[in-house]
């Protein structure tokens, strides 16, 4: 009598739980160009069903995560040298004004904030904390966006950071860093009002 129904997952939540958890393994490098995303795999890794991890599937293709092919299931992509031009293109378009509406405008918070960042990817990247140090450049880059206070140029780099992180797995020289973390340095060291008449932030976007 006094049994209860266990309750429910909410059905979207648990795909979206599926997306985030692929969208990040991606980023990072975990899941490496080329890997074959299997549906009953993933329906066992995350304890879902096929359809959720469908649903999953569709929205990370979507989003240019990953390539669903007829016949042939997902898998993630493998970026050309030309893909590469184009993301790179888009993203000084996109990285490049988010600097220029920030130069000189930073409150000390925001600073403080991407100095954290900064500190951090230094700390991964001196500790061969491969993983860490890429999750941590692409925060950097979406924090930036995020203050500009534009949603559509965080959403923008949200699409791009995939493909950025699947170009530099192919091509990157080994023990490069994704980002260049002082580099990163720089462009908030530059945004302080005092830096404003003399400097302009540069938008590497990397």
């Amino acid at each position: 009598m006094g049994d209860k129904t266990p309750p429910v997952a909410d059905p979207v939540s648990a795909a979206d739980r599926v997306y985030d958890a692929i969208y990040a393994a991606v980023i990072d490098h975990r899941l490496v160009p080329g890997t074959r995303l299997r549906e009953e795999e993933l329906a066992q890794t995350f304890a879902v069903s096929r359809t959720l991890v469908r649903q999953a599937l569709h929205k990370l293709a979507q989003d240019g995560v990953i390539l669903l092919r007829p016949n042939k299931g997902a898998m993630v992509p493998e970026p050309t040298r030309r893909d590469g031009e184009h993301v790179f293109d888009a993203r000084r378009v996109v990285e490049c004004e988010v600097a220029r509406r920030l130069a000189g405008k930073l409150s000390p918070e925001q600073r403080a904030a991407l100095r954290k960042l900064v500190e951090s990817e230094e700390r991964a990247t001196r500790s061969q904390n491969k993983q860490e140090a890429i999750r941590l450049s692409g925060e950097f880059h979406l924090q930036l966006a995020r203050m500009s206070g534009n949603p559509i140029f965080v959403r923008l780099l949200e699409e791009l950071l995939p493909t950025t992180s699947l170009l530099m797995a192919l091509y990157k020289a080994p023990g490069e860093p994704m980002c260049v973390a002082h580099s990163h340095g720089s462009c908030w060291g530059c945004s302080t009002p005092a830096a404003a008449p003399a400097r302009r932030p540069r938008c590497a976007a990397t």
